[in-house]
């Protein structure tokens, strides 16, 4: 059994660390609190960061095969500590406890694939005088911002490819969701040396706090892109590295030739998959005449059979928003869609005696410019949009201030691919959604983001480019201040 009400602890410079104060933890299913988290101190901030920078010589020092053992061993560990991790998780965040072990499961793969990344050192030129490299070196002492809607598996993106390239990090959690990213810190304490591995919890202060600390050299971030602007905006006053990956509203584009009944069950969970709570979730689904109306009935039949509850009882498929603030967010835009007479069709009904809960939703056929349509809900409500031409979708699709995913349904995989070239945006599914590997870059366009995670091009922002050129005869004959060769 888990004791939900026990002392969670910070991880600083490898001790458990109590706060001096303490910030309730929200059960979303009930909307009341069940357990307290630590409230960093400015000190205690201080402390984290002081310990990350003199932890780094040490670090970056040992082989990549050696910061790779220990990222193997945190993910032995976090597998190890599944069913644990996971019932902490889903009272916490509220998802069904079956897709919090994936997600647990998941952050232990990234940890032991990350543990396989290696830096390239890129010969530029090779000739009997000289050679040219380009390496890429640790930058120092890396902030991770995780956000609540995935909290351990952004933090495992935000562990282990720092900590390969050679970096130390400070991890936050988000203040909704603190707990199982403590646990995580305290079952891996001792797995990396003192220092290298930091977590630390607080309110809303905290973030700002970190952003603008003077003893980070990279700030990674994942959350709204309103927070995501003051990030890079506190982060520039001394020019810190930042990666952002940030909101978006995000399309999927259903052509006509779809076999309907094989796609409809993806395209559900493209959209509803944790509430909607996911930047990646299909946020417009565009769907072409021929096959809007049966797509349409078939997704509200779904919607009406999901079960939506607390996730912690056997059957549920679909848990509650997360925090009451975003709960009062969704629940306003539904509120608006209904006040303005848009055709709603609702699933299955909330559960009675409290929590966050909305029931999954889909708006037939909304205005492009109504507010569920513009707005990234991040919860159930999907507007379902009707399109005759495809120049016509690619142009709706591309009609918003976000880039971050997009998804392309059709049986001509030629065709999808070049209206894949078309759409503005970091990623793209083909007649899929949700695949994501640590090999691959993932980033947003437009003002869903800067940088990529994962992959060598994720694992290169947490590096300091640096271009060697070396002679191959000693001193060489001229060596003019500058000129170009």
């Amino acid at each position: 059994m888990i004791d939900f009400a026990a002392n969670y602890r910070m991880l600083i410079d490898g001790e458990l660390v109590k706060g001096e104060a303490t910030l309730p933890v929200v059960n979303p299913a009930t909307g009341q609190a069940f357990a307290t988290a630590p409230d960093a101190t400015a000190a205690q901030l201080d402390r984290a960061v002081a310990a990350a920078n003199a932890a780094f010589p040490a670090w970056r020092a040992l082989s990549p095969e050696e910061r790779g053992g220990c990222l193997v061993r945190a993910a032995d560990i976090i597998q190890a500590h599944l069913d644990e991790l996971a019932v902490l998780f889903t009272r916490e965040q509220g998802r069904p406890t079956a897709f919090a072990r994936e997600e647990i499961a998941g952050a232990a793969y990234w940890l032991r694939a990350s543990a396989d990344l290696r830096l390239p050192i890129d010969v530029i030129e090779d000739t009997p005088e000289r050679r040219i490299e380009v390496r890429h070196e640790p930058l120092g002492a890396v902030c991770g911002i995780v956000p609540w809607n995935f909290p351990i598996a952004q933090a495992s993106w935000k562990i282990g490819p720092p900590l390969i390239a050679g970096n130390t990090v400070v991890i936050k959690p988000s203040p909704f969701t603190p707990l199982a990213t403590l646990k995580m810190g305290e079952l891996l304490r001792g797995v990396f040396p003192l220092g290298v591995l930091n977590i630390v919890s607080g309110g809303d202060a905290l973030g700002p706090a970190m952003t603008a600390h003077p003893g980070f050299r990279k700030i990674s971030f994942t959350g709204s892109t309103a927070t995501g602007k003051r990030v890079m905006e506190t982060a520039a006053r001394d020019l810190k590295r930042v990666t952002l990956e940030l909101g978006g509203n995000d399309p999927a584009i259903v052509l006509d030739d779809v076999d309907v009944d094989a796609i409809a069950e993806q395209i559900f969970f493209g959209a509803f998959y944790n509430s909607a709570q996911i930047c990646a979730a299909t946020k417009r689904l565009f769907v072409q005449d021929a096959v809007y109306d049966a797509l349409r009935d078939r997704l509200h039949a779904m919607a009406r059979g999901a079960k939506l509850g607390d996730g912690a009882e056997p059957g549920t498929m679909f848990g509650p928003i997360q925090n009451e603030r975003q709960f009062a967010r969704v629940r306003a835009l539904l509120d608006a869609a209904e006040r303005d007479g848009l055709a709603v069709l609702k699933g299955a009904d909330a559960p009675a005696g409290g929590g966050f809960f909305v029931p999954l939703t889909i708006v037939d056929n909304p205005p492009d410019e109504s507010r569920v349509v513009a707005e990234e809900a991040f919860g159930p409500i999907l507007p379902m949009l009707r399109f005759h031409d495809v120049e016509e979708a690619i142009a709706r699709a591309n009609a918003t201030s976000y880039g971050l995913t997009a998804s392309i349904w059709t049986r001509d995989i030629a065709r999808a691919t070049e209206i894949a070239g078309r759409l503005e945006c970091g990623t793209v599914w083909i007649n899929q959604i949700f695949t994501l590997t640590p090999m691959s870059p993932a980033g947003g366009a437009k003002q869903s983001g800067i940088g990529v995670e994962g992959g060598l091009a994720g694992l290169i922002e947490f590096t300091q480019a640096k271009t060697v050129y070396i002679p191959k005869a000693g001193i060489p004959e001229t060596a003019p201040p500058m000129r170009e060769t």
